[in-house]
């Protein structure tokens, strides 16, 4: 790929403001400075370490995934009202080539695990309904929880509100009186709040801490976010 082209694509300045750094001297390959801006370099991983825009690696080339701990209070869609949870990463992320995107959504109130990727087959093998990609969350509750519910969530026959298709089997697991993890494998919208309340209670804080075999990182704080690892992605279809 084009030098210019590079790096405009992974949101350095456009095309010409791209091709002012690499007049300036600011762009380098192994500590040797790149002058031309239709130069062709290969945008593999190991570009990433040998790469430098003034003096600093270059962000790494797709495909590239993110884990996040998103807070709550931030939206995950570019077009809803209030904070975003692409604020928390790198400015010069939001105009990378192909787009950053969030797997699946997690609503405004909703923390936790949240990844964020420019790789759309990886994207689609988690949210497809055949790959059955389980989620773990974990709710506090507004009242304390039946005995029964965790038999009603996990025969596959509750109908939420509005809806035609029952809900697939869900697999609930109390904590204490008001809190459980609860593991699903669909997506739909909502599905965990409208779930306790087609039960009769109502859900007061929810934490997303699992995608398939991929928990939350200990390490990583609230708002907090690194790259994912190949074999963190690995585990979640493990």
């Amino acid at each position: 790929m084009r030098l210019d082209r590079l790096l405009a694509n992974l949101g350095y300045g456009s095309r010409r403001e791209v091709q002012a750094l690499i007049a300036a001297g600011e762009v380098g390959l192994d500590d040797n400075p790149l002058t031309s801006a239709a130069a062709h370099v290969q945008p593999d991983p190991q570009l990433a370490r040998r790469l430098t825009v003034a003096g600093q690696p270059i962000d790494p080339p797709p495909p590239l995934t993110v884990i996040v701990n998103k807070p709550p209070g931030f939206v995950c869609s570019h077009r809803e009202a209030g904070r975003s949870i692409y604020e928390l990463l790198p400015p010069r992320w939001r105009r990378r080539t192909p787009a950053l995107s969030t797997v699946g959504r997690l609503d405004a109130q909703t923390s936790g695990l949240l990844l964020i990727t420019d790789d759309g087959d990886f994207l689609h093998r988690i949210i497809s309904p055949r790959r059955h990609v389980a989620k773990r969350y974990w709710a506090k509750l507004a009242r304390p929880l039946e005995s029964h519910i965790a038999a009603r969530f996990a025969a596959g026959d509750l109908m939420l509100d509005g809806e035609t298709r029952p809900l697939a089997p869900a697999k609930l697991e109390p904590i204490a009186e008001d809190t459980a993890w609860l593991t699903i494998s669909e997506g739909r919208y909502h599905q965990v709040r409208r779930m306790f309340a087609a039960v009769g209670n109502h859900v007061e804080e929810l934490r997303r801490d699992a995608i398939g075999g991929l928990k939350l990182p200990d390490d990583l704080t609230l708002g907090g976010w690194r790259i994912a690892r190949d074999d963190e992605l690995a585990s979640i279809f493990a």
